[in-house]
């Protein structure tokens, strides 16, 4: 089975090997229809083996929260291990993931804004890793640059492959002299010099991300601050982390990834067919397929993370509220908004975040509201079940103020005007690959410099949907089509959906740190077949 994808001749004749001005002009009335007839999810779907996993069987799990081994002048230290574990996912089935911790998700870290966290990362796996912390703001040499590796033990001293083709003959260029390995383990530096917000961590090696996260690598990350504090938002037990992911397994019980080599030591990458992204069969939130979260008749907060190699969501609730919007979004991919806004719908593209306040004191006793993605098929159309089975006293509330910290980018800020071309070259009959400015990525070649505290414009361009996440740099969506924004791109965000043949334009700024980092499709297929670019901050 084969979802929906922008793939095909018409497009491939029209889009493939155009230069970053034909993607602007790509922006016409045919194109847009083009990008509606092949809808809005993308990618191959993988089936799964053996027994269908049941749905709305099983509790929403929430992730344990890690505890600091230490607290010292004005740092947090937090020791997590890379490990493989055997795990029930599919009732009565065990499934072995490799899990921060052992867990998937790992456990969610909590930092408090101005207080340094210093997170060792212990790799007892069979492979190297590279830990990301998506949306944070930190120093390159903490970034999880993808040949900054942590190496098992038993790995050291042996020869890594470095720079070996992929998938359809990409191939990613880096030399011995950019490959940095830290034996064992590595202390990762995270400052937490920015607003409170919903971040994640995950893997992020060359070549092998898609399929090392795949297996687990990924969790939580929340900041807090004293203004997020002062808000009368959910809390405790009512302010809930959804990661959601989908995967698809093995008759066994164990997951099922079209990898050319599983083992992740050899050839990356994967067959032909998933060039586009691996869509699994099975829903997943917090590691759980198809849950179910027993609600009081009150508001919620909701952490909603798309954590998916390549599936999009647009969510909603069925049925949806008598009165009202169903979703009241507080807070984007940098953090709190500065008012609140009503959605009917939320897309998520992989790697985004939204905050958002589920009141679900309309509702009567005893109602099972579905979060439903609608732009999934058959059982994917289901996410989880809220069940609302009682009454309470609910003293919370979304005031209409709620961050004085999110001002909005004036565009004369902007120093400098930037173009990244995200496209897939190659044709049928050549070997194909995703690149950004029609290059693949070299951890030698810098395509920006922007200076340190300043802002720039920057325009994406694309053929296919890809989600482009920049590190280090937070931004604001400033235009899509030269039109504005959609409601759902509003606050400071770090990953943007940007859809088949579409110009979205952002104001980045860029603080914190000099050094080097990267801007890439957060498709991780795309993203392990070269579809990575350096920007230098200055």
């Amino acid at each position: 089975m084969r979802e929906a994808t922008a793939r095909g001749s018409m497009g491939r004749r029209r889009f493939l090997g155009a230069g970053a001005g034909a993607g602007v002009a790509a922006t016409t009335a045919g194109a847009v229809a083009w990008a509606r007839l092949t809808g809005e999810t993308t990618g191959t779907v993988l089936a799964s083996r053996g027994e269908p996993a049941p749905q709305f069987a099983v509790e929403l799990p929430i992730p344990p929260t890690a505890r600091p081994t230490g607290r010292e002048n004005g740092v947090d230290h937090f020791d997590v291990e890379q490990r493989e574990a055997s795990v029930e996912i599919i009732p009565g089935r065990r499934t072995t993931i490799w899990g921060y911790d052992g867990i998937f998700p790992g456990p969610t870290f909590t930092g408090r804004t101005g207080r340094k966290a210093v997170v060792r990362v212990l790799n007892s796996l069979p492979v190297p890793t590279s830990t990301h912390l998506h949306g944070g703001v930190t120093p390159p040499d903490s970034d999880g640059y993808p040949t900054d590796l942590v190496v098992p033990t038993e790995l050291c001293g042996r020869k890594l492959r470095r720079g070996a083709p992929g998938a359809s003959g990409h191939t990613m260029h880096a030399p011995a002299s950019d490959w940095h390995l830290s034996p064992g383990s590595k202390a990762y530096e995270y400052p937490l010099e920015q607003r409170a917000a919903t971040l994640w961590y995950h893997d992020h090696r060359m070549d092998f991300s898609a399929p090392q996260v795949w297996r687990g690598l990924a969790g939580f990350f929340l900041v807090h601050d004293d203004e997020e504090e002062r808000l009368p938002l959910p809390r405790g037990e009512k302010d809930v982390p959804l990661l959601l992911c989908d995967r698809s397994f093995e008759a066994d019980g164990d997951f099922r990834y079209p990898a050319k080599d599983p083992t992740c030591t050899g050839e990356p990458g994967v067959h032909a067919d998933y060039m586009d992204g691996v869509l699994g069969d099975v829903q997943l939130v917090n590691g759980a397929p198809w849950p179910v979260l027993d609600v009081a008749a009150t508001r919620y907060r909701f952490r909603l993370l798309n954590g998916s190699n390549a599936r999009r969501y647009r969510l909603a609730l069925e049925p949806g509220p008598r009165q009202g919007v169903p979703f009241t979004q507080v807070g984007s991919d940098g953090g709190l908004l500065g008012r609140p806004q009503g959605l009917q719908d939320v897309p998520v593209s992989p790697g985004e975040r939204y905050d958002v306040v589920v009141d679900f004191s309309g509702y009567p006793v005893g109602t099972e509201v579905t979060l439903v993605n609608t732009l999934g098929r058959g059982r994917m159309r289901q996410v989880m079940r809220f069940r609302v089975t009682r009454r309470e006293r609910d003293d919370t509330h979304v005031p209409t103020r709620l961050s004085s910290t999110a001002g909005a980018l004036d565009p004369s800020d902007a120093v400098h005007v930037r173009q990244f071309d995200f496209r897939r070259t190659g044709s049928e009959d050549e070997r194909a690959m995703w690149t950004v400015n029609g290059r693949p990525f070299s951890t030698s070649e810098v395509l920006a410099e922007p200076r340190l505290g300043t802002v720039e414009r920057w325009r994406f361009t694309s053929d296919f949907h890809h989600p482009v996440h920049l590190h280090l740099a937070h931004f604001q969506v400033l235009t899509r089509d030269g039109k504005p924004p959609r409601a759902a791109d509003a606050g400071w965000k770090d990953t943007v959906d940007v859809r088949p043949y579409e110009v979205v334009e952002v104001l980045a700024r860029f603080a914190g740190h000099r050094g080097r980092y990267m801007l890439h499709c957060h498709n991780l297929e795309h993203e392990d077949m070269a579809m990575m670019a350096n920007f230098r901050v200055v």
